[in-house]
């Protein structure tokens, strides 16, 4: 049932104003990194799932934890290693013996995916196999197990995280698998005085103190919001434009395309654009979705769903550069 379009002015200020109080809670616990933060945001209120790559020691766990204590969402983390096993994520059936008749029955005893956020930790370090038990918590929120499924509580988030420096011992994900994630978000390296700041806070007795913010409900309320957006129809097929410019076999894509990429991005990515840009322009108080919202979404959305050919990865050059140039590229349709 749709939002009627009185109260989504309303609403929007209301979410507005959530944005900005959710920014300068994490902003106690975290130094810098906006961007970053306005990623996690964009990826909670659109209902999807994010994957957070950075050297370490840049906050990628302190930042997934003061989320979900912001949210007041319930947050489980799960410390991915080589003998991790996919019972392990989704839960067993253990036998017990019931008291009053003295039979043994199967009870299952859910695993930690049983939670609103999963902090998917070191995801790569894990064979497919345990990776692979996520994949239908993530698409459908729920999981199976001896024969039976159970739903997931709404709502459910995979926030993962992975060291892109580390090659022993580390299974890349597969294509297929980063596609469900709905952003895929660098960390970069704080600047000179947000790192003095970090050092200061860090060896000194004082601990941030996190009040939550937010609710279960809010959360699904705004997610709610966010798809009762409208979005104009050039806005919706400069998303769906950009996205078939990364296929190098798709009839008038720019030059560069078919010599740099191996293959592109599929329709999940116009969909997490448009999503992700009505989510932004929710967050900032606005109704109107514009094309600088898609452009703005477009690396986080488009870079693990690109792939580089031998030819691009030789010259060094990344699936940033790629998409960068696709946005200098791909114009905007006014019909």
């Amino acid at each position: 049932m749709s939002i009627p379009p009185a109260e989504i002015e309303h609403e929007l200020t209301q979410l507005s104003q959530l944005h900005a109080r959710m920014l300068d809670g994490m902003s106690q616990a975290i130094v810098g990194q906006r961007s970053v933060l306005e990623e996690l945001l964009v990826t909670v209120f659109a209902g999807g799932h994010n994957l957070l790559e950075g050297v370490p020691g840049l906050a990628k766990t302190l930042m997934i934890n003061t989320l979900a204590q912001l949210l007041s969402l319930n947050f489980k983390r799960i410390q991915f290693t080589p003998d991790l096993m996919p019972s392990d994520i989704v839960g067993t059936n253990v036998i017990e013996e019931d008291h009053t008749t003295g039979k043994r029955v199967t009870v299952f005893v859910p695993g930690p995916i049983f939670t609103n956020v999963v902090l998917a930790d070191e995801i790569n370090r894990t064979p497919p196999k345990t990776q692979a038990a996520l994949l239908q918590a993530m698409q459908e929120h729920e999981v199976t197990a001896g024969g039976k499924t159970y739903k997931l509580s709404e709502p459910f988030f995979v926030l993962a995280t992975q060291n892109p420096i580390d090659q022993e011992g580390t299974y890349p994900l597969p294509e297929a698998q980063k596609d469900r994630f709905l952003l895929n978000t660098y960390i970069k390296y704080p600047t000179v005085d947000e790192e003095e700041l970090i050092v200061e806070r860090t060896t000194a007795n004082t601990t941030a103190v996190l009040k939550p913010v937010c609710d279960q409900a809010t959360v699904l309320k705004a997610q709610k919001l966010v798809r009762s957006l409208p979005v104009s129809k050039h806005v919706t097929r400069y998303a769906v434009d950009l996205v078939r410019a990364t296929r190098p076999n798709e009839p008038g894509v720019p030059d560069f395309v078919p010599e740099q990429v191996s293959w592109g991005a599929g329709p999940r990515a116009s969909q997490a654009l448009i999503l992700c840009a009505k989510c932004l322009a929710a967050l900032n108080g606005r109704v109107n979705v514009s094309c600088d919202d898609v452009r703005y979404l477009a690396l986080p959305v488009l870079r693990h769903r690109i792939s580089c050919s031998f030819a691009a990865e030789a010259e060094g050059v990344s699936t940033d550069d790629i998409i960068r140039r696709l946005l200098e590229a791909v114009p905007e349709r006014t019909k």
